[in-house]
């Protein structure tokens, strides 16, 4: 599966930024209390982040964007399948 960046180098700094501020912050709070679970969690979704940033794709993102491009194709294939002068309009009476 070849994977292309599709997030900026800007926004991939700033999620390796939150990453790494994140990280410090779940590893501190870890030490006082071990037996946390969100804390770990909190550093699984953090070292996410910081591995988003560096490699530069984020699954979410493309996710969203194969969406949007699987609506725009079938918004035309309703688009062609419909003719607008074979269309009456729409009349209660």
């Amino acid at each position: 599966m070849k994977t292309t960046p599709n997030i900026g180098i800007i926004n991939a700094l700033i999620r390796m930024t939150i990453g790494f501020t994140l990280l410090a912050w779940t590893t501190a709070k870890m030490i006082k209390r071990p037996w946390r679970d969100s804390y770990l969690f909190i550093a699984i979704l953090a070292a996410m982040k910081i591995a988003e940033g560096i490699v530069r794709y984020c699954p979410l993102t493309a996710l969203y964007e194969k969406l949007g491009d699987m609506e725009e194709n079938h918004r035309s294939t309703q688009d062609d399948e419909f003719d607008q002068e074979s269309m009456l309009p729409y009349n209660p009476t």
